[in-house]
Formats: structure tokens, sequence, C-alpha cells
């Protein structure tokens, strides 16, 4: 049966606010579904990027012929003033908005400013594919922050390996002294990590450049508009290829909350390590009370707050990669209100290496390391590498030179002596070869650095090298 004609009297609104649906509703939201859905306080921080975006698709509707171009000026134009005027919100003014989102008070403003043309700003365009490009282009441009910071701390490591070329202290393995090395190595080993760091942010990059503006709801724009023109006005690499993928595409979030994750583990990392090394018991490095706190209660404590912070916010950067994750894998295809949680993640991903950043480079470039308490944690137990090598060179087969100066080291302890302290006739028991060998130089701990030259060691050479290949990108 024909329906009757007939349209639905308007009802207020149960919540104030503009909001760009509503037709089909007999009423507003409830208070309790307005606090849930409404996002304002979290996506206000894209409202640059949602200018810029209406900016390039008003221009794209003007040269399409969708809207005279009087009125794409006139748009262009009352975005001019939008921005003006949102440049000079406060705090205040962003909590008496009562708006959904950062997309509707845009539009409500331009209203404001540009009259009843503004309506015809959305034309073509989703929500959908509006927020997806202008979250995409707030993480291409505080991606710049993060790179930047990353940098930094990688040149306050390199800056103190060019200071400490000739500091000796132990390296560890299973926490144990294994091996000596230049402190320079050390601290390259630190920087190395972060410049992977940088290469995956980059890769990342390419993936986030991706266009989905002109994708509309979900089957792509009914309209002429040319999605090339968007991609080069906005600064964009690519532009998506199909629009159901467009809209619902957030790989990219989740790589970067990725690359954000491996790079706070990083940081946690050589946090362990200077927490470590900042105690009394190895005092090897001394923080500077810059980046130290003390006790509220033992006066004497200096306690390495900002790298223990570090190492905390670590654990919370896998937690929004593994909470966006889960949020992902159970999405059907197309645009999901659950996306809306996207962007909590990754502002608050890019907001602690924000902070955590500048405060680990301050950390690393005011410390002091302790020369002479380093070289005094070499003990020549730590030689007995070394010790095997001389063997192997004398054409001792390398299984047969470990048992020989494994036995020397149960001799050393046995006898609760340094290895370099143990007779002669006892190197000689165990093989032939030590008969003649310069065993005071075998107990040299800047030999052993200078013998291991190969590319990647940590002879001077070597490290020289490295100091120059990690400079290299950062000049």
């Amino acid at each position: 049966m024909p329906c009757t004609p007939t349209l639905p009297a308007q009802t207020p609104p149960a919540v104030p606010g503009a909001r760009m649906w509503g037709g089909r509703f007999a009423s507003g939201p409830a208070p309790e579904m307005d606090r849930l859905n409404r996002s304002l306080p979290v996506d206000r921080r894209l409202w640059r990027q949602d200018v810029a975006g209406s900016r390039a698709w008003a221009a794209a509707l003007g040269a399409a012929g969708v809207i005279d171009p009087t009125e794409a000026a006139d748009l262009r134009s009352g975005l001019d003033a939008v921005e003006q005027r949102l440049d000079a919100w406060t705090d205040a003014d962003w909590a008496a908005a009562e708006d959904e989102d950062v997309h509707t008070l845009v539009e409500r403003l331009l209203g404001e400013e540009a009259g009843p043309v503004a309506g015809k700003l959305h034309t073509g365009r989703s929500r959908n594919d509006q927020v997806a490009t202008d979250f995409r282009l707030w993480a291409l441009e505080a991606a710049k922050g993060l790179e930047a910071g990353l940098r930094d701390l990688q040149a306050a490591l390199v800056e103190q390996a060019q200071a400490h070329g000739d500091t000796v202290m132990p390296a560890y393995t299973h926490l144990q002294r294994a091996q000596p090395v230049s402190a320079a190595h050390w601290l390259l080993s630190h920087a190395y990590p972060l410049e992977r760091d940088r290469a995956r942010l980059t890769d990342a990059l390419h993936r986030v450049s991706v266009l989905p503006l002109g994708s509309g709801a979900i089957a792509g724009c009914p309209f002429p508009v040319d999605r090339v023109l968007l991609k080069e006005s906005l600064g964009f690499r690519a532009i998506s290829g199909n629009s159901v993928d467009a809209v619902a595409d957030r790989d990219w979030v989740a790589e970067l909350l990725f690359v954000m994750s491996m790079a706070g583990v990083h940081l946690s990392r050589l946090a362990e390590d200077l927490i470590l090394f900042a105690t009394s018991e190895f005092g090897f490095v001394r923080l500077s009370d810059r980046f130290s706190t003390g006790s509220s209660l033992m006066p004497q404590k200096r306690n390495p707050d900002a790298m223990e912070l570090a190492r905390g916010k670590a654990g919370r950067l896998i937690g929004e990669l593994a909470g966006f994750l889960a949020l992902l894998k159970g999405l059907p295809s197309g645009y999901n209100k659950d996306l809306q949680e996207d962007k909590s993640a990754l502002f608050a991903a890019f907001d602690a290496l924000g902070d955590v950043l500048p405060a680990v480079a301050g950390t690393v470039r005011s410390m002091e390391i302790d020369a002479g308490r380093c070289a005094a944690a070499v003990d020549s137990a730590m030689l007995a590498t070394d010790v095997a090598d001389f063997l192997e060179r004398r054409g001792v087969p390398f299984r047969e030179a470990h048992g020989a100066v494994g036995k020397l080291v149960r001799a050393a302890e046995g006898m609760g002596c340094p290895l370099s302290a143990l007779p002669r006739e006892l190197f000689v028991q165990v093989s032939a070869e030590f008969a003649d060998a310069d065993l005071e130089a075998m107990f040299d701990a800047r030999a052993s650095i200078e013998a291991r030259a190969a590319a990647g060691g940590t002879s001077p050479a070597s490290v020289q090298a490295q100091i120059a290949e990690l400079n290299a990108p950062l000049l």
C-alpha cells in the first residue's frame, strides 16, 4: 500500500549542540549517549587539519563545478576566518563548546562566518573520509616531532661516545661481566636501535601518506572531484585505492603505535642500564641533579626518576598497541564507531614519547661517566677469551683452547686470586704454548679492545667508523 506522505514534527534535542545528522531521528541523544558518543574533548587536536582538509575540499568542489566559483571563494574565506577564531581559543572556549566533535564545530563556525553556503561544504563528503583524512594529516605532522626527538637522543649518545673513546669498562651478558669494551662502544649500542626506530618511522609514514578524502561514507564520491588534485594540495603521497578500505583502514595507526612501542622499549633498556650504572654498587655514571629527584624521607637519596619514568612509559606504549590491535581484530568491513578510539591511543603514545625523549636526551647529555670506576670494574677474568685467542693463534683448536683456559679460571677461583696472578707453571701445565708467552701483555684490557678491530667491534678505529656512520644522517 502507498504510504501517506507526512513529515514528523521536529522535537527539540535532548542534548544541545550541533550535529551532522538528526533529520532521521525524533529527538537528540540522551545525555548518557552524548557523554559516550561525544569526542570533541579528544579530537579537538585535529581542528587545524579539519580546516585544511575542508579548504581543499571546497576548492575541489569548485574545480569540479559542483559549486560555483563565488561559493568556493566564500567557503575558503569563511574557513580562513574560522581558523583565526580557533587559533585564539583558550581551554575555556573549548570547554564551553557543546558540539559533538571537531568536524561539527568547524562546520558550525563556518556557518557563522560564511552563512548558508556553509551547508554546501559537506557535499559528497562523509565524516568517515573526513576524519580519516584529518587524522592522517595530524600524524604526518606529529611524526616530525617524534623524529626530531629520536634524532636528538641519538646525537646526545654520540656526543658522549666521542668524549669516552678511551674509557674502558666491562660489557655484560646475563648481567655478568663478560669482556672489556670502550664506554663509547656501549653508548653507541644504544644509538643504533634509535637509528632503526627512525628508519621504521620513515617507512611507516610512506603508508600514512595516503589520501582517503573522496571515498565518501563507504562507496566513493558521486561528484567528479579530482582526488589527485586533492592529494597534491594536502601533501599526500598517494590516493587510496578502495573506498570501503579507505574509511576503515587504521593499519597505519597500529604501525605507528608499534614504531613508538619499539622506541619505548629501546628507551627502557637504556634507562635500565643507566639506573644500574648510577647505583653505588656500580658507580659508572653520575646523573645530573637536574634529571634526578630526592626522597621525601631520606636526605641522602638521589633517585633516577627520569629513567624510571621512561622505563614505566614503555609499558604504557606497549599497552596502547595491544589494546588497539584488539580493537581492530573483530571489526567488520567499512567504518565502525569503535574506530573513534583510535585517536586517544595515538595521541597518548605521541604525548608519552614527547615527554620522555627530551628528558632521556637531557639525562644522557648531562651525565658524567666515571672512567676510574669503569676501569676498576675490569678484572683479568674478563680477558679469558683473549687467553684462548692466544692459543688459537698458535694453532690450538678452539675447543681445546677453551677447555684449557677454563681449567685456569677454575684454578684461579679455587686459589682466590685473579686469573692474571696464577703462576706460569699452571699456564704451561694446561698448554705448552704458554711457555714463552708474554702473560702480562695478555692481560692488557686496552690491547684486548684494540684487537677487536673487525667492523662493528670495540676497537678505536671501529668505534670511530660507527660514530661517522651515525653522524652522517644526523648532520
